[in-house]
């Protein structure tokens, strides 16, 4: 049990905690293990952690400032909306920290809100979604709402990059005293397990990989301009025909999309086997995704838009060479440790593709580059910066 009211409670949104919020997840659980570990030598705040059913279990600490509630409501719901601020103003908690934009509306206490980037804002298309049309239009009106009132009644904005932050500024006319950048970090996938080089083609056969490959490992929105990759890909193939595409991903609506590209250009069969040009592994683990990293060629990233932009981070992080797209936050955020295109540009991209591929040069010097840039970018940092925004509305 906490004590009494001697502490200032802070209260964590940490439903997509974990794996199962993707990119989000990562984010989430990243900032709220930090934070936790940080209690350890200072009990400076008691901490209510909000967790979902289907998390719950996953989040372990017995630090006795330290709770956690599982709260049964969907993100995005009108559930969320009615019943989350009863929960808060129960807890009588000082503050409390949504990680992304999905605040209550009636939220009864002061807040700070995570925006990682405006996409829904900046891409929103019915291609995006798979709701009919009259629903998706309701819930674009409604995700607008949200995100503005978010916006306006936080005590503090954390954005993940400058360019969200300058965004943010522009298209909402925001308090620029109140946004805060805090860069993530990058994850350490699995480099505590030193596997040989038996053990790693051992990976890649699980996966029917064959080398050499070029790598994608992210979700298949239509922003992240997939399909252009494809396209670009395969004009690629004409002058290298050994190569392969390995896109790494959860296999879902969007990802079907992609395979129907990749079919329609003969890159890719349900039953072609080794003889795919373009490989679709699905969800891969931590310990294997650092395999694939290590082995691939190069990683290619060819989004139009991202709010900070984590997997060429992560390609880096393990001596895996990145060819990128220059849009949004991208060059703010890998520096000068990619080769840029413009993916509106499929000359360009393919040029860049193709002097990396006969560049091997330029990709150790990419190399070098990544491993010196990952350095500037820690979970712990970001979690220490969390910490003194949540100090400063405190004692305001």
């Amino acid at each position: 049990m906490f004590n009494k009211k001697t502490k200032k409670r802070i209260g964590i949104d940490a439903r997509f905690y974990g794996p199962l919020g993707k990119g989000l997840g990562r984010y989430v659980q990243e900032v709220v293990d930090n934070i936790v570990s940080m209690t350890v030598t200072s009990s400076e705040f008691e901490y209510v952690i909000f967790l979902s059913p289907d998390n719950f279990k996953d989040f372990k600490s017995s630090h006795p400032n330290v709770r956690k509630i599982e709260v049964p409501w969907r993100w995005y719901s009108w559930r969320e909306q009615l019943f989350f601020p009863l929960i808060l103003k129960k807890e009588k908690l000082d503050l409390v920290h949504f990680p992304h934009f999905n605040v209550p509306i009636l939220t009864p206490v002061p807040f700070v809100v995570t925006i990682h980037d405006l996409i829904l804002t900046r891409f929103s298309s019915r291609r995006a979604s798979m709701l009919p049309a009259a629903f998706y239009w309701f819930k674009q009106a409604a995700y607008r709402l949200v995100i503005r009132t978010a916006i306006r009644r936080a005590r503090a904005i954390i954005t993940v990059s400058e360019f969200t932050r300058r965004d943010i500024i522009k298209k909402f006319k925001a308090n620029p005293k109140k946004l805060f950048v805090t860069y993530e970090g990058v994850a350490d996938l699995d480099k505590k397990e030193i596997i040989g080089e038996i053990e790693e083609k051992q990976v890649l056969q699980r996966y029917r990989i064959s080398e050499p490959f070029l790598l994608y490992v992210g979700n298949a929105y239509p922003h992240k301009n997939l399909e252009v990759l494809l396209t670009v890909f395969n004009n690629l193939l004409s002058r290298h025909h050994h190569l392969k595409l390995v896109m790494v991903g959860k296999d879902d609506y969007f990802y079907h999309r992609v395979k129907e590209k990749a079919s329609a250009l003969s890159l890719w069969q349900s039953e072609g086997g080794d003889n795919n040009k373009v490989i679709f592994p699905g969800y891969v683990p931590d310990a294997d995704l650092a395999v694939l990293y290590r082995r691939a060629l190069f990683y290619v990233f060819p989004s139009l838009y991202e709010g900070f932009g984590l997997p060429p981070l992560e390609a880096m992080s393990h001596s895996c060479p990145v060819v990128s797209s220059n849009q949004a936050s991208l060059p703010e955020v890998i520096g000068d440790a990619a080769l840029y295109f413009d993916p509106y540009n499929q000359a360009d991209m393919l040029s860049k593709l193709e002097f990396l591929f006969e560049n091997e040069d330029y990709r150790q010097q990419l190399i070098a580059r990544g491993l010196k840039r990952v350095n500037v970018f820690s979970w712990q940092k970001c979690a220490r910066q969390t910490l003194e925004i949540y100090r400063k509305i405190l004692v305001e």
